[in-house]
């Protein structure tokens, strides 16, 4: 199996932490296609960050999907918050999971109400809409963050330990937390750090992407060529990188034509 694991920010530290994490996470013999977003911000906390995010998650996929390009059985889009999930599923031909909903479904799976820790105040409104877009609100706890300037986000782990475990125990003691979800890529790995010492299950975004994506590819249920998740209808565009009016234009060639109405 083949994963294109794209970073939807530009910090190549927060990149090496998602590859590191991916690595341990992958089963024996999947291979990792880990890529960096070629422009945007730092690291993202807004719905317009995410709205830029998204652009260029969008440019690798299409790189690394176009006909004659060597396949990928699935992408990872490894941001909390997955920039341009669902409309990324429209475009490629292969299973698009973001780190949100994996993780999301690892918590749902393993306990009835789970909390989020995320790195900045800033970032909750956003993900409160990403948990009420999948229909889980009413099982979310709590949102708990950090509330201090950030000195780097590639250092956030090591700043913060202690401040994301109390977070995490006060998620647990003081919200009714069955689990705990360890938000952005820049704390992958950390739920490693921190089993046994926060008292139920801690899932961390990165992995559970990881394994999800290999799920839903290995069970080979076809690519979405009708419905909700359809490629978009084919009409005049200008102005798009070659790459992703290329990609657009072979995933139209694939879709399904309209059945006719009674």
């Amino acid at each position: 199996m083949r994963l294109l694991v794209i970073n939807p920010n530009i910090s190549d530290d927060v990149t090496a932490l998602i590859e590191t994490e991916a690595l341990r996470s992958a089963a024996p013999g999947t291979e990792l296609v880990v890529r960096t977003a070629a422009y945007g911000m730092e690291y993202i906390e807004t719905r317009f960050e995410s709205l830029v995010a998204a652009g260029a998650v969008a440019e690798i996929i299409a790189a690394h999907t176009l006909p004659g390009a060597e396949p990928v059985d699935a992408v990872v889009v490894a941001a909390f918050g997955d920039p341009g999930m669902p409309a990324l599923k429209e475009l490629a031909g292969v299973p698009v999971i973001g780190i949100t909903e994996a993780a999301l479904c690892a918590a749902a799976l393993q306990g009835h109400r789970f909390s989020i820790i995320a790195i900045s105040d800033r970032i909750k409104p956003w993900y409160l809409d990403c948990v009420e877009r999948f229909g889980l609100g009413g099982r979310l706890a709590s949102i708990r963050s950090i509330n201090e300037s950030l000195k780097s986000i590639g250092s956030v782990q090591q700043d913060f330990k202690e401040t994301l475990m109390a977070l995490s125990r006060q998620a647990v003691t003081e919200d009714g937390a069955d689990v705990v979800i360890l938000a952005g890529a820049p704390l992958a790995g950390l739920a490693r750090d921190l089993k046994g010492q926060i008292p139920v299950p801690v899932v961390d975004g990165i992995s559970a992407g990881i394994r999800m994506a290999e799920a839903v590819a290995g069970l080979g249920s076809g690519p979405h060529r009708a419905g909700a998740f359809a490629p978009p209808p084919g009409k005049a565009r200008a102005g798009l990188s070659p790459n992703l009016d290329a990609a657009l234009a072979a995933a139209q060639d694939s879709a399904v034509p309209a059945l006719p109405t009674a």
